[in-house]
């Protein structure tokens, strides 16, 4: 398979290593490998190779037993076969580095050693794994191809010339099968992998675009808001030059009001520092709801079909500051947007405590739908924004589902 280029690895990948083989650790993580240098065998590998090296060894030594009991074989020969046997039983360590180059040696020995067949098979089942199924055709064939020849040089004394060629010939194939059935299972891991990284990126491309959106509603929303402090700011100020005999206690109340005016506009300001924002918004100037908004929301809520209990335990919602009060009425928005498309005909219970001092505490509730609820848009981005709308506050928002099936959105506000 191929050893070079890609990414870094995903988060399943980390702290599992050693279960995975080199080629493969290589193939999902090359920074690992330092350049001009291969990939260091990982504990699987060394466990593979000292098995395989185990397999050769215990084949040699029942070859070469049978082949000491042939009777017109010269011991020369014998000897010939046997250090073959060794030097191949050996070079079944140097097969992940020359795969080609040892299946290719291994088919000579073959021919003259009947002890070196375990390696051989080993080197053939090393090519169809670590190389394209190019090398393995050339080589493979030229392996099948010279087996009756063996069986003709070294007859086995024990099976009929067919049978024995047959027999050789199907195992080989096996062998083969098996090894790109190993490439396959790596190329599919190397693949998923990959995949899942492709994902997790998109996935954090998405979210860090739902804050961004979230960002830039949130500055639009204090752009608004600052336009209509400033602009009593201006109408009071405005006032009082055009009218300097205006009685003392009618300039007293002006200032007041310039003064809580610029009081409330420096609080918006220094929410609105550090909020990104994208171009001119459209509608500048339009009145931003509060919290004292939230029982015209759910009754609209009720015209349009939907089953909503409002549980509001905040005597003046006036009190309430106006950024937090637009957070929260943001977020029951959202949350009665979503129990419509995802849990129509449910119940949506909306409830909403705090005292200065404590913060503000907004939930949002639904059971599990009545029936079978058809598939709908949407990929959770509300949610991210909200959450990213609560932690510009100064607050936090949790959202998740139930024991009982359905789903709740939980907020917590700075108040005070």
């Amino acid at each position: 398979m191929r050893t070079e280029g890609s990414q870094s690895t995903g988060p399943a990948f980390e702290g599992r290593r050693w279960l995975f083989p080199s080629a493969v650790i290589h193939e999902l993580d090359p920074g690992a490998v330092r350049p001009g240098h291969r990939p260091r065998r990982t504990a699987r590998d060394w466990l593979v190779d000292c098995t395989f090296f185990l397999v050769a060894v215990g084949f040699a030594v029942l070859a070469a037993e049978a082949v000491s009991r042939e009777e017109d074989l010269p011991d020369s020969l014998v000897l010939l076969d046997q250090w073959l046997g060794a030097l191949a039983c050996a070079a079944v360590w140097l097969r992940r580095r020359w795969p080609v180059g040892l299946a290719i040696a291994m088919i000579p020995v073959g021919l003259l050693s009947m002890t070196s067949g375990g390696a051989g098979l080993i080197a053939i089942f090393t090519l169809a794994v670590h190389r394209p199924f190019r090398y393995v055709a050339w080589i493979g064939g030229v392996w099948l191809a010279v087996q009756p020849l063996y069986y003709w040089l070294r007859p086995d004394p024990d099976l009929p010339y067919p049978v024995a060629v047959a027999f050789s010939v199907l195992f080989t194939v096996a062998v083969i099968s098996c090894g790109l059935l190993v490439r396959s299972k790596r190329q599919l891991v190397v693949t998923l992998q990959d995949r899942a990284r492709r994902a997790e990126t998109e996935a954090g491309l998405r979210a860090e675009r739902a804050q961004r959106l979230a960002r830039e509603a949130i500055a639009r929303e204090m752009h608004d808001v600052l336009a209509h402090r400033l602009t009593l700011l201006s109408v009071h100020a405005g006032a009082l030059e055009f009218r300097p005999d205006a009685p003392r206690d009618e300039i007293a109340r002006a200032a007041g009001v310039i003064r809580e005016s610029a009081h409330d506009a420096l609080q918006d300001l220094r929410e609105i520092i550090g909020v990104l924002r994208a171009g001119e918004s459209d509608d500048a100037g339009r009145p931003q709801p509060t919290l004292a908004a939230l029982d015209t929301l759910v009754a609209e809520s009720r015209e349009a079909g939907m089953k909503v209990t409002l549980a509001q335990q905040i005597t003046d919602p006036a009190d309430v500051p106006a950024s937090v009060g637009r957070t929260a009425y943001r977020i029951a928005q959202e949350c009665l947007t979503n129990a419509r498309k995802h849990a129509p005909g449910a119940e949506v219970t909306v409830t909403v405590t705090g005292t200065p001092g404590d913060g503000l505490t907004v939930t949002v509730r639904n059971p599990a739908p009545g029936g079978e609820v058809p598939p709908v848009p949407g990929s959770g981005q509300g949610l991210i924004g909200l959450t990213e709308r609560a932690t510009l506050t100064g607050g936090d928002l949790h959202h998740g589902p139930t024991p009982q099936g359905g789903f709740e959105v939980r907020a917590w506000l700075p108040w005070g």
